[in-house]
C-alpha cells in the first residue's frame, strides 16, 4: 500500500517509515501540512498518518483537504494530544487515532484494522 506519513517530529517519521517499509508498504513522508498537501495534489495514497499540531498547515488542514478528495484514503491521526472525546469524534468521522507515544504493536494493530476492514 502507498502510505503518506506527515509529522514535524523527525524521529516519529523515521519510526513510522521504518516499520511500514518493513511490512512492505511504499512510504513517503512530509514534515508539515503544506508539504503534504503538495504531495497529495500529485500522488494518491491508500493510507495517511498525520500529526495534529505542526508548523505551517496543521493536521486539521490536511484532513479537510483529504475529505475533499474523490477517493479519500484511510486517515490515522497521530498525536500526543488526543483526548477520549477527540477519539470518539474521529471515530464518528471515519478516522482512526494513534496516541503518541505508541508502541510498534499498536501500529501493527491499526494497520491490520485498515487492511482487514478496508477502512
Amino acid at each position: 500500500m502507498k502510505v503518506l506519513v506527515i509529522d514535524d517530529e523527525k524521529l516519529v517519521r523515521w519510526f513510522l517509515e521504518r516499520a511500514l517499509r518493513k511490512w512492505n508498504h511504499n512510504v513517503t513522508s512530509a514534515s508539515d501540512g503544506n508539504k503534504a498537501i503538495d504531495l497529495l495534489k500529485s500522488n494518491s495514497y491508500d493510507i495517511v498518518f498525520t500529526d495534529l499540531k505542526m508548523p505551517a498547515a496543521d493536521g486539521s488542514s490536511v484532513i479537510e483537504y483529504l475529505n475533499g478528495m474523490a477517493n479519500t484514503p484511510s486517515i490515522i491521526v497521530c498525536s500526543a494530544y488526543i483526548t477520549p472525546e477527540m477519539e470518539d469524534d474521529f471515530r464518528n468521522r471515519g478516522l482512526l487515532a494513534l496516541k503518541k507515544p505508541f508502541k510498534l504493536e499498536e501500529l501493527e494493530d491499526i494497520m491490520k484494522k485498515i487492511t482487514t476492514l478496508n477502512i
